[in-house]
């Protein structure tokens, strides 16, 4: 179903229904959002908006090169791996055969085959693609977030972007990326911004430390262990209804409200004792309560042939979110496909991209770029999908720890994928050497693909952010990868 834009506008409530909303964190927006709400002015929209739109699809783990959009077919046996090219719909670029939904579909993408960085470490990697800087802040910690590391994209785009619809600018889905240790990764937060400019996090998917790839039915552990992939993890869209039992005594008795809302209670409790409520904290809950919103975010329950189009898993449904939520008027969507270190293919790498991550991928980014074209939202909308690194030219082999061989982590070089939000189809920028190792021609930064998101979403090239003390920070630290556009 699509969302109207103009339908987004939200009833004024009484306090009493206020208090009994009171988690906003069922849907992950707490008091840090409500600076969000506050600046949009939903009575006075009309008509389709002209900002600019962002769907930032991020490969946890790192996507292998030669194994998909930079196949290597002449090189040493050792060096091209496994899988075939296949001809695209574009004469002269071929990608892997197992990828022939977007082979169909080269008119709509473009590839930069030259994106390069120095680090190997998934930390240090993470950082690097989700803030576009290749320089890490100091004190920068590979072993967790901290308030002095630079801000991602999601966050700068939440911070200097204007709301819409009475949403949060930014948004990232369908959970945050943890390791399998539990060490929360870093790079995925406001840093320096201040963490109420942290991007409104919509957690669909529950933690599970050894569960990669597109669940239910793509699932897979790395080292196929038996029994290591829970069977029944679910896909759960926050639920925006409250319980019927949920009553203003209920929630004026602390034991209940702790059990009810438990991290947000001392923003409750500070709005139980206020005599009003600002206009800005009602149109939260109203956010809250919104049938409308649930709507967006109950992607399981889409009509059964957009279902089917997409896929009936974690990655067809998070692509089909990413839809809603950019058709409804978030500026910047941030697509996690697939929890830390999914694609991560030291081992099994193979029969792993062949027969459980490509499949889910093709279908659901396929789908997405039908959609938006067909709906007149890919020319408005950019599409970008990028890991925190490639992988190495030579196919390697850990036998303590897998049966098949696969490939180890390599900043030098990575294929970008982009489509839509005015870049030019079927094109290629940049290339790599004979053997996918380093940049051949036209090497490109993380600032040059953040500055291309940034443009994406209508910022000028002076635009600046500015941290608790006032202090502006310039966004633009690299120019646009231009040959796509």
């Amino acid at each position: 179903m699509r969302h109207a834009a103009h339908d987004f506008i939200h009833p004024q409530i009484d306090r009493r229904t206020a208090l009994q909303a009171g988690g906003i964190g069922l849907l992950g927006l707490g008091m840090n959002h409500i600076e969000d709400l506050r600046a949009a002015d939903v009575a006075t929209y009309r008509g389709k908006s002209t900002a600019k739109s962002v769907i930032y699809i991020f490969l946890s783990g790192g996507l292998g090169q030669h194994d998909s959009f930079d196949m290597k077919p002449d090189a040493p046996d050792n060096i091209r791996g496994e899988f075939q090219p296949i001809a695209t719909r574009t004469p002269g670029l071929d990608i892997c055969e197992h990828l022939p939904l977007l082979a169909q579909r080269s008119h709509l993408w473009s590839l930069c085959r030259s994106l390069t960085h120095p680090t190997n470490d998934h930390s240090a990697g993470h950082a690097i693609m989700l803030t576009g800087k290749t320089t890490q802040a100091p004190g920068f910690d590979p072993n967790g977030p901290k308030h002095t590391d630079w801000p991602s994209i999601a966050a700068v785009a939440r911070a200097v972007t204007r709301p819409r619809n009475n949403l949060p600018p930014a948004a990232v889905l369908p959970e945050r990326l943890i390791h399998t240790t539990r060490r929360v990764i870093p790079g995925q937060f406001a840093g320096l911004l201040g963490a109420h400019r942290d991007p409104w996090f919509i957690e669909a998917a529950p933690y599970a430390a050894t569960c990669y790839g597109a669940y239910p039915d793509w699932a897979f552990d790395h080292q196929d262990r038996p029994g290591m992939v829970p069977a029944d993890r679910k896909f759960q869209v926050p639920d925006l209804v409250l319980p019927s039992d949920l009553s203003f005594d209920r929630f004026d008795r602390r034991v209940e409200l702790l059990q009810s809302i438990e991290h947000q209670r001392q923003d409750l409790e500070r709005a139980a004792v206020n005599e009003t409520f600002g206009r800005s904290r009602e149109r939260a809950i109203s956010l809250l309560t919104d049938p409308k919103i649930k709507q967006i975010l109950d992607v399981t329950r889409e009509r059964p042939e957009v279902l089917d189009r997409y896929g009936r898993n974690s990655f067809g449904w998070s692509l089909l979110m990413a839809r809603n939520l950019i058709e409804a008027g978030v500026n910047l969507v941030q697509v996690n496909l697939g929890n830390n270190e999914t694609w991560d293919t030291h081992g099994e790498a193979f029969p792993h991209l062949k027969d459980k991550l490509f499949p889910p991928t093709d279908r659901a980014l396929s789908a997405l770029l039908d959609d938006l074209r067909d709906r007149s939202m890919l020319d408005d909308t950019l599409i970008v999908m990028a890991g925190e690194f490639g992988r190495t030219p030579k196919v390697s082999h850990l036998p303590q720890h897998y049966k098949l061989p696969g490939r180890d982590h390599w900043g030098a070089v990575q294929t970008v994928f982009f489509a839509g939000g005015g870049t030019v189809g079927g094109r290629v920028v940049g290339s790599s050497d004979k053997i996918g190792a380093y940049p051949a021609s036209d090497a490109q930064k993380p600032e040059n693909l953040a500055a291309t998101i940034y443009t994406a979403l209508g910022l000028p090239d002076t635009a600046a952010w500015y941290d608790d003390t006032n202090r502006p920070t310039h966004i633009f630290e690299g120019a646009p990868i231009t040959g796509l556009f």
